[in-house]
This record gives C-alpha cells, structure tokens and sequence, in this order.
C-alpha cells in the first residue's frame, strides 16, 4: 500500500489503524501503524536510490498521459469497474477507459507485471483487433512498456517504481 502511492501517508496510515484496530482489539494500532508505515516509508526511499533515473513507472505515467491527451479517461487505482464505469460517463465524447484497481498496482510492486482494464467509451472491453486497443497497445510500446492483450486485460511487464515523494 505504501510503496503504491496511491494513498497519502495519511491515508495509508489510517487505513492500516483501521485493519489493526479491527482485527486485534488488543494491539496498541495507533502505534503499529505509525511504526509500520514509517519503517516502509524509509524503506522506499532506500531502495528508490538505486532505481534507474526513468524507471517503468516514469514511462507508464508517460505513456498514461498520452492517451489521456487523446481522450482516454485514465483511472490510477480505481475503486472497481462501476467507478470506472461512472467516470467514464461522466466524460462524454470521451475516447474510452484505462483504470487498474490499487490491488493491480500492489502486485506490479512485488511482480514485474500490471494489468490495465481498457474499454470503449460505451465500457464495453476492449478486443484483439478494436482500434481502441491498438491504440493503447501502440502508445504503451512507443514509450518502451512491453504489453499485449490476455483474458480480457493489457499485460505490461513492468514494475511499479513509483518514487516517494
């Protein structure tokens, strides 16, 4: 969750107090959470020292930008596909919807892999052969991020380097 970035360390913090809170009533998670989240923070920024100057993230944040440049709603852990799917009517004339949920980015944390969901202004999913997904999968390649399409998501071999800030 920290190394995510999608949370402030407010944020973070409080929602690991609430976990600790209500799972072990008897834990001091005040405390817990502070030392959880201060003893992560300072592990992110030791091991960002040796991440290469543009990391995957550099290049997906990049690339994310693009498409939104080009009508995308693009949607950075998103709750789940009805919020997705609210944002995206709320843009009309848009040119469809990237989202990931903050779960896809915890995975691209620990594995060098996230998954964006890509659909049609209209959210139904993108498909092999729509020019929607061969738009995102082009820009997604001219900004160095190997991806390509499975079970109905796009696949980038990335990790998620997110600089702490």
């Amino acid at each position: 969750m920290i190394r995510s970035g999608l949370l402030s360390a407010p944020a973070a913090y409080d929602e690991i107090r609430s976990v600790i809170a209500a799972d072990h009533p008897s834990l001091d998670a005040d405390a817990l959470a502070r030392q959880w989240v201060d003893d992560e923070t300072s592990c992110w920024r030791e091991d960002s020292a040796s991440w290469p100057a543009v990391t995957d993230h550099d290049r997906l944040q990049s690339a994310l930008g693009e498409l939104a440049g080009r009508g995308f709603v693009v949607l950075h852990g998103c709750a789940d596909h009805w919020a997705a799917r609210d944002a995206l009517r709320e843009r009309p004339g848009a040119a469809g919807a990237i989202w990931f949920t903050a779960a896809d980015v915890w995975h691209a944390v620990d594995e060098p892999m996230l998954e964006l969901n890509v659909w049609h202004a209209d959210t139904a999913n993108a498909a092999p052969g729509d020019p929607v997904l061969d738009e995102v999968l082009s820009v997604l390649a001219a900004h160095s991020l190997p991806a390509h399409f499975d079970e109905g998501r796009v696949e980038i071999a990335i990790r998620w380097e997110r600089r702490p800030v």
